[in-house]
């Protein structure tokens, strides 16, 4: 039912108290058979054991009434309606957006993101990456209206003739590849199945000459249902051959384990393609020269420490290597390659007093970007990027010109000789600038993301709290300029903290503005377990040293209360997937810490993980239970199995999708089942669960807006704001 503007101006006006929740009817009754194991001497309690199993239709009727519940209090909240109007106005008006830009031949693919439709879709551009040039390769969009379908991610050939696609439906992410000729946008080939999933990701090089190419693939159904997703391989494929037939290139026999993650890469070498094979998400790599007609090569194993490398375009591998250098080293080995050869590599750039970015291969994003006479080196201070460039032996030639608190997560070299990179603030979305070698000038280029969107009543400022143990937190706080700190502003604490990963500065963008708008602070916590200060600040947020995440991130908590920003009734957390296990911590070691929580898509049952299809790949940063003191750890903290009966929890609004691959969606219906039977206030637990959804990965625009839309009207109401602010209201009414 549509409202008049003077009602929707009515209802954005709305005080919100969270006394909605009182009226929504109680949760779908969560009673099975307990049960009870021993595991290394300790009796575990799993009360919700029988709510694992999707495929019972007595958990399917019990997931969809908690999503009639949930919806029942989300749809009659007066601010949802009006938030995501004006979301969708925002974020349908900002302009398109490239990224991935991979230059080959006398062409630039690219993914463009129109604001638009429901998912980005596959385009060209000529060697200057004119965007005037845009030509639509695929469009996903015509595959599926409703944006249920969406690119995985894409290797066009060397000479630009040709490109690799794999594509995924309602998030799963797990991918069928498909090649399409470029001239003419048909496709050549027959599809293949099973080249993508969440568990080990996917992969593809071509080969020299671009009628052939290798690619990992998975056994899928032909293996049994629970090794469909293991033992990923590689494999060389001719077009127009049957690709059940493909021969294996790269596998068990040559070592590969059962959990190993497999990268190829020949961007700058059309004659040999290397392959990383990571142990586990997470864990250590080993490396292999593939060339046609050869046996491939083991150029360095898990113990040589190498966390990244590539082959550059004078054929010499350059890798990063940890070995004695947590803080990472530059290492050149020249061709021919021989087994185990990069352990002895020589170093060309030393360790320094800054971490290099590593270890964290995705398409469209290079550890180490090289020309042909130069090298790029990505670090990581604390959470921004800074890019020191060298010679191709090691002699510095300066750095890339980035903003002080910015990200850069693209470098490519254009066909003039020219470099283009990509730069992102806080306060200002992606932009590409061209940096030209020989004069040093910086321009910016016409790839843009421009937005209706500004920030200039908006600042950045970093500040430090301090963890249990005494260790420094940075703090990224985003706030209106001149705000008082006098304790009254509601405050939205963002974490992850883990895998290495960084969080590096990403613009704020529509729902943050709307947040401030409202009169929020929003901040994002660099705590231990990601890579912002290196190897050593992952490790110390891993396995058994787990428990400093939570402490990080609780300490930031505690800081913004101390500092003024905010107090215990108007601080908000939010984190998702490994964040999500940081949500279930804080809800079960810190239920006072906050007045909402929302957790997105979790892992809350760290006994089990393990055990799910994704979860074999995680022992390397969570550990097992089949080791004492890795089970010691990973019991203390499971939030699943903390829940205490008779705790005045926080709200919290938890997600899930149910194709999500990555982590198991019963772990968030456990967990839900087990916060509504013991929770002693009146603050509500909800869980929502998107049929047509994975991890996120793959939404389409519709239901990253309505996503949007629930998490901030439920902020609202159990924080007590408005929207618009009473300030912005007298102006505009």
């Amino acid at each position: 039912m549509k409202s008049s503007l003077r009602n929707t101006c009515l209802l954005a006006a709305f005080v919100a108290t969270g006394a909605l929740a009182a009226n929504i009817p109680a949760p779908p009754s969560s009673n099975g058979t307990p049960v009870e194991e021993t595991i290394q001497g300790q009796v575990v309690h799993d009360p919700y054991r029988w709510l694992e199993n999707w495929d019972d239709p007595k958990v399917q009727a019990w997931s969809d009434a908690q999503n009639a519940r949930t919806r029942t209090y989300l749809d009659a909240l007066p601010t949802q309606e009006p938030v995501k109007k004006e979301l969708t106005k925002l974020i349908t008006a900002t302009s398109p957006a490239y990224y991935q830009l991979s230059p080959n031949g006398k062409l630039v693919f690219a993914m463009y993101s129109d604001p638009a439709v429901q998912q980005p879709m596959l385009v060209t551009l000529d060697a200057a990456a004119d965007p005037k040039s845009r030509k639509v390769l695929l469009d996903p969009n015509k595959l599926d209206a409703k944006g249920h379908i969406a690119i995985d991610w894409f290797v066009a050939s060397h000479d630009g003739s040709k490109v690799a696609v794999s594509l995924s439906k309602n998030g799963s992410e797990d991918g069928t590849l498909h090649v399409y000729d470029v001239a003419s946008g048909k496709e050549i080939d027959k599809p293949i199945p099973n080249v993508q999933y969440p568990t080990a990701g996917g992969s593809l090089a071509w080969a020299k000459g671009d009628q052939s190419f290798w690619y990992t693939r998975y056994p899928g159904p032909k293996a049994p249902e629970a090794e469909q997703h293991f033992h990923l391989q590689a494999y060389h494929h001719k077009i127009g051959a049957d690709w059940q037939k493909d021969p294996l290139a790269l596998g068990a026999k040559d070592g590969l384990e059962r959990v190993s993650e497999v990268f190829l890469n020949n961007n700058y070498d059309r004659d040999a393609t290397l392959v990383s094979v990571q142990r586990g998400d997470g864990g250590e790599w080993a490396f292999y020269v593939l060339r046609e007609g050869q046996a491939p090569v083991e150029v360095a194993d898990y113990p040589d420490r190498i966390v990244y490398a590539t082959i550059g375009p004078d054929g010499a591998i350059y890798a990063i290597s940890r070995k004695n250098a947590l803080n990472g080293k530059i290492v050149k080995l020249e061709a021919p390659f021989s087994k185990g050869a990069l352990a002895a590599a020589k170093v060309i750039v030393p360790e320094s007093d800054v971490a290099i970015v590593s270890g964290s291969i995705s398409f469209g994003t290079e550890d180490l970007s090289l020309t042909s006479d130069r090298l790029f080196v990505r670090d990581i201070v604390g959470g921004p990027n800074q890019v020191r460039i060298f010679d191709h032996n090691g002699k510095p030639e300066g750095k890339l010109p980035l903003p002080e608190i910015a990200a850069n997560s693209e470098i490519q070299p254009l066909a003039d000789g020219n470099v283009l990179f990509d730069v992102t603030t806080y306060l200002r979305p992606r932009y590409y600038a061209q940096w030209t070698p020989s004069t040093g000038k910086t321009e910016e280029t016409a790839l843009k993301v421009t937005s209706p969107i500004t920030f200039d009543d908006v600042e950045v400022v970093r500040e430090f709290a301090t963890s249990k143990d005494g260790t420094k937190v940075p703090l990224n706080i985003i706030r209106k300029k001149g705000i008082k700190l006098d304790g009254s502003h509601p405050t939205l604490l963002y974490g992850y903290g883990g895998y290495g990963v960084n969080m590096t500065p990403v613009f704020a963008g529509a729902m943050r503005r709307l947040w401030l708008d409202a009169g929020g602070v929003y901040v994002i916590a660099n705590i231990r377990g990601g890579g912002e200060y290196g190897d050593k600040w992952h490790r110390e947020g891993m396995l058994t040293r787990k428990q400093n995440v939570f402490d990080d991130f609780a300490a930031a908590g505690e800081y913004l209360i101390s500092a003024k920003y905010t107090s215990h009734d108007k601080l908000a957390l939010m984190g998702g997937s490994n964040g999500g296990l940081l949500m279930g911590a804080m809800l079960t070691q810190h239920p006072e810490l906050a007045r909402a929580v929302i957790s997105a898509v979790g892992v809350y049952d760290m006994v089990r993980v393990e055990l799910d299809p994704n979860g074999s790949f995680n022992t390397t940063e969570f550990g097992t239970v089949k080791k004492p003191d890795e089970f010691k750890a990973l019991y203390a903290y499971s939030p699943y199995h903390h829940v205490v009966k008779g705790t005045k929890y926080p709200a919290v609004l938890m997600l899930t999708g149910a194709t999500d691959g990555r982590v198991n969606p019963m772990h968030s219906r456990k967990f839900a089942a087990a916060l509504q039977t013991a929770n002693g206030s009146q603050h509500p637990i909800l869980l929502r669960t998107d049929r047509k959804a994975g991890h996120g990965i793959g939404s389409s625009l519709a239901q990253r807006i309505a996503e949007q839309a629930d998490e901030l009207a439920f902020l609202f109401d159990q924080l007590g704001m408005t929207y618009p602010a009473k300030e912005q209201q007298a102006s505009t009414h």
